[in-house]
């Protein structure tokens, strides 16, 4: 594997990697990722149950890379994955009531953060998709919006704006 660096300049970034690497299944992958490219029914036979679920974490964390693999002459091509990153670099200053919002977001149950979520993902499909627009109409800080957008499986965050993930459900084959 490369020796890439992820630079995490901002907090609401922890979101996604503390939920990635919360579970022995997900860092179990990634692991694996690190060492070899595999293709989703290589990561399958190897954890012994059904990968998409991780794949997709890694994917929306930003530590997943796909391409093809040449198939053997008749068979059809399939996707294979690596882990994009072997090392990370954090550099951020924020308030401690910022970091534990985001800390309470990341490892609350879905269901504590469910209506966040849904209230942002609406006012995003409704077309207010500015952080600035956002943060006045919530009445929440730009970490607090990040963190929310980033444990959402149907939201980005694109520098200030987000965005409604259209296709949540990749085909992993």
């Amino acid at each position: 594997m490369g020796k890439r660096t992820r630079i995490i300049n901002d907090p609401s970034y922890l979101v996604p990697l503390l939920r990635t690497f919360g579970s022995r299944t997900h860092k179990k992958i990634f692991d694996a990722l690190s060492n070899k490219w595999m293709t989703r029914a290589e990561i399958d036979e190897f954890m012994g149950a059904d990968s998409s679920k991780s794949l997709h974490i890694l994917k929306k964390a930003g530590l997943l890379e796909s391409q093809w693999r040449v198939p053997e002459a008749g068979q059809k091509p399939s996707k294979e994955y690596h882990s994009s990153y072997s090392k990370v670099q954090v550099n951020f200053q924020c308030s401690f009531e910022d970091l534990s919002d985001i800390i309470m977001l990341t490892f609350k149950p879905y269901e504590e953060v469910k209506d966040a979520m849904e209230e942002l993902e609406k006012l995003v499909e409704e077309g207010n998709t500015s952080m600035s627009s956002l943060t006045r109409t919530l009445n929440r800080n730009p970490f607090y919006i990040c963190a929310v957008a980033r444990r959402s499986e149907r939201l980005s965050v694109m520098g200030q704006r987000l965005k409604v993930i259209e296709d949540v459900e990749e085909n992993y084959d």
